[in-house]
């Protein structure tokens, strides 16, 4: 069974965070809600709270095949400044897969994740995609960095990491499930 890992933080954007956890599971990834603040419980950027399964800190990054950051404000700014986030999305970079959507993309930009590759991001956050070829598109793979470009694209972008991580009949079978037309 593949593992991802999907970071959260205060003011993540909830439908980014929990379409991806909610796609990836009806695909039986198992997927891990890492909370990067103090505590598990989390409040989204539109002040809805929940529980996260662990501190990031707890999480055994050894046993996952991706990491995931959702946008949002201030839960992109939160991830960009966090020790751990940054250490394990330069560590997945190398060889396995890190995923961002909306403006955490920014995140690996600042990284240096991104220099010479095809992303994408939310338009508000172009100007921060220092090294980026922005692609504009709604999702975008470059190699094993996958990147969306916002709420709108949360679908494609949560079914793209179940083909990624799955296969694309998974995706497809999800897809047809939740009435998705491409």
């Amino acid at each position: 069974m593949k593992t991802a890992i999907v970071f959260l933080a205060d003011g993540f954007e909830e439908c980014e965070g929990l379409l991806t956890v909610d796609l990836l599971r009806r695909a039986e990834v198992n997927v891990i809600m890492a909370s990067i603040m103090d505590r598990t419980e989390i409040k989204s950027s539109h002040g809805i709270t929940l529980k996260a399964d662990m501190l990031a800190e707890d999480v055994d990054f050894a046993l996952a095949d991706m990491v995931v950051l959702p946008g949002g404000l201030p839960g992109t700014t939160y991830l960009g400044e966090s020790g751990i986030v940054k250490e394990q999305c330069k560590a997945f970079a190398k060889d396995k897969y890190v995923a961002a959507i909306c403006a955490a993309p920014s995140v690996l930009a600042s990284l240096g994740l991104l220099e010479g590759k095809a992303a994408t991001c939310h338009p508000a956050f172009e100007g921060k995609m220092a090294g980026a070829v922005v692609t504009k598109e709604a999702v975008t793979v470059a190699g094993n960095i996958i990147t969306g470009q916002g709420l709108g694209a949360g679908i494609p972008f949560a079914l793209k990491l179940v083909e990624i991580l799955v296969d694309k009949d998974a995706a497809d079978k999800i897809a047809a499930a939740i009435s998705y037309k491409a």
